[in-house]
């Protein structure tokens, strides 16, 4: 079985595959040859392309969320919020492959909404409060560039910032 080590050299070279050629285009035998493995090697963890993404969707923004500082709340919410916006992996997929994040705003929650809840309950102190908190922030990632026009993605944040205090006070 493959090493972690080499579990992040296919991801990191689906990752380059990716923000190159956008999900839909890119190919088990691309990330393979990118990542100088077998294609089977491949197959041993990942039976498609969305699986692979999948997890590196996970590794690539749950690595952003743990970074912030939980320690103040609404801060971190925010910077995850204009961080994530600035992903690059985020923007490809946004930009064109959308359709791979309604799965895990209609569906089921995937791994990295788990992850951040993991890390939001308890600076939270709870599930209840963490779940509000995710759909507020969510719905300012996916839908707040919609919002602009005399806004600015400044504002949002602020916007989000106020909401946020209110709410957790």
């Amino acid at each position: 079985m493959p090493s972690i080590r080499h579990n992040e050299g296919v991801l990191d070279a689906a990752r380059d595959c990716v923000l190159a050629y956008g999900v839909r285009r890119t190919t088990l035998t691309d990330v393979a040859r990118r990542a100088g493995v077998s294609r089977m090697t491949i197959y041993r963890h990942w039976p498609d392309v969305r699986t692979l993404v999948a997890d590196l969707m996970t590794r690539e923004f749950v690595a952003v969320l743990t970074d912030l500082d939980l320690s103040d709340p609404v801060r971190a919410v925010v910077a995850g919020v204009r961080t994530m916006r600035e992903h690059p992996l985020w923007r490809k997929i946004v930009d064109a492959d959308p359709e791979l994040l309604l799965p895990y705003l209609l569906d089921r929650r995937g791994a990295s909404q788990e992850a951040v809840l993991g890390l939001l309950e308890p600076a939270l102190g709870g599930a209840r409060k963490a779940r509000a908190v995710l759909l507020v922030a969510q719905s300012f990632l996916l839908s707040g560039p919609t919002m602009l026009g005399p806004m600015t993605l400044d504002d949002l944040d602020t916007e989000l910032a106020t909401l946020l205090e209110a709410y957790l006070g």
